[in-house]
């Protein structure tokens, strides 16, 4: 049998002897610094290990003491480290995925959970939102205005009410088709109101209860020379319920809707009306004007001069 083949065969108790001279070898640096900077010195080294275990109680052979110095010399039972690569770092990662795996596999689930959430539920939602108020601004509010301007034109019995339908379904178009749905969204108001105002039916008439003055008289800022007479009216129903009206104030521009508003009239209706109150109370005469379905304005049955106040 060859030396090889009988080195191959070596008891696992010889190994592992040799593998202990190594590292007893490798603990003794001076020693091993010392001894081997002759090899003709290797009987002096291998009887020093001799003398180490000696004295631990170990018996080593010979044979043994020499295959650990050879072994020593040969860099056998040394391990080397790996280079770094990729592999080699896989590998440790690998190794290592206790540590690391857990938090990363939760990152992962996140990420996958907002991935579907959002590509998945999100944007197909925000798409079809988007889409839905494109097509209501194109065609959507677009109808809407010919639906409430052909509504107008077959209920209003003044052309005016048509003039004003088609202004405002004219403008509302073009802010749809430039995109802009609040100044369409306000046109659709706007007819709306007109529609509305079409629609009303009221008459309105002087205040005669306690509490309330029926009418007053002011100096205009403008020319305190002359003077404004008012009567205090309102707006009721068939069913004698009080309105409520928007009313442009002459005195300062502004509209407000109101309850009771100033109806300016001339000096001898004031006058006519004042002395009718007086009489008995009650002002017989308190009818001013009639609101008809399909007409815009009121229907005036005394004479009055159109401005109105608010505040007074």
């Amino acid at each position: 049998m060859s030396d090889t083949t009988a080195k191959q065969a070596a008891p696992l108790d010889e190994v592992m002897l040799a593998m202990d001279v190594v590292d007893t070898l490798r603990h003794q640096q001076d020693l091993v610094t010392r001894e081997l900077d002759g090899t003709a010195r290797e009987k002096q080294l291998i009887e020093r290990l001799r003398d180490i275990y000696h004295q631990q109680g170990i018996e080593v052979p010979d044979h043994i003491l020499k295959e650990g110095v050879e072994a020593l010399a040969e860099s056998r039972f040394v391990y080397d480290p790996p280079k770094p690569s990729l592999g080699t770092t896989l590998a440790r990662l690998y190794v290592a995925r206790g540590k690391w795996g857990k938090p990363v596999i939760a990152v992962v689930v996140a990420l996958l959970v907002f991935c579907v959430g959002y590509f998945l539920v999100y944007k197909p939602i925000q798409n079809n939102q988007v889409e839905q108020a494109r097509i209501e601004l194109a065609e959507g509010l677009p109808a809407q205005m010919d639906a409430l301007y052909q509504t107008i034109f077959e209920e209003t019995k003044v052309q005016q009410a048509v003039t004003q339908a088609e202004a405002l379904r004219s403008r509302g178009k073009t802010f749809a088709a430039e995109g802009n749905r609040a100044g369409a969204e306000n046109v659709i108001a706007q007819m709306t109101a007109l529609r509305d105002q079409l629609r009303q039916e009221y008459t309105v008439r002087v205040v005669n209860r306690d509490g309330v003055d029926s009418g007053f008289w002011t100096f205009p800022e403008i020319n305190t020379a002359a003077t404004n007479y008012y009567l205090v009216v309102e707006a009721v129903d068939a069913n004698g319920n009080v309105l409520s009206l928007p009313i442009a104030n002459e005195e300062n521009g502004e509209t407000e809707t109101v309850e009771l508003w100033g109806q300016r009239v001339p000096e001898q209706v004031y006058r006519a009306v004042a002395a009718d109150k007086m009489d008995d109370g009650i002002i017989e005469a308190s009818e001013v004007g009639r609101k008809s379905d399909g007409f815009l304005d009121v229907e005036y049955l005394m004479p009055v001069l159109g401005g109105t106040v608010t505040r007074w």
